[in-house]
């Protein structure tokens, strides 16, 4: 069975639109423990999950001096990479 696809991919197949990454950043931004997330296209994405799980982004988000546009690209990278659930 293949793996279901990236947040990125349901991107470039236009399932999920770029503004609903944009708010999935802000709602991590806002909310770092936030948990299942709706994303679009029928999808969920546990947020806190998809960064923890991501190390470059784990590293910079606990290193303490990212600015707040390195926090936000390395949040959007993370989200980009995870896989959500069908929901």
């Amino acid at each position: 069975m293949a793996e279901p696809p990236t947040i990125g991919e349901l991107l470039k197949a236009e399932v999920i639109a770029s503004d609903e990454i944009c708010a999935a950043v802000d709602a991590w931004l806002e909310k770092p423990d936030a948990g299942p997330y709706p994303v679009g296209g029928g999808y969920l994405l546990d947020l806190a999950a998809a960064v923890r799980s991501h190390p470059f982004s784990n590293a910079v988000l606990s290193g303490g001096h990212a600015t707040p546009s390195r926090k936000r690209k390395a949040v959007r990278t993370a989200i980009l990479l995870a896989r959500p659930e069908k929901g």
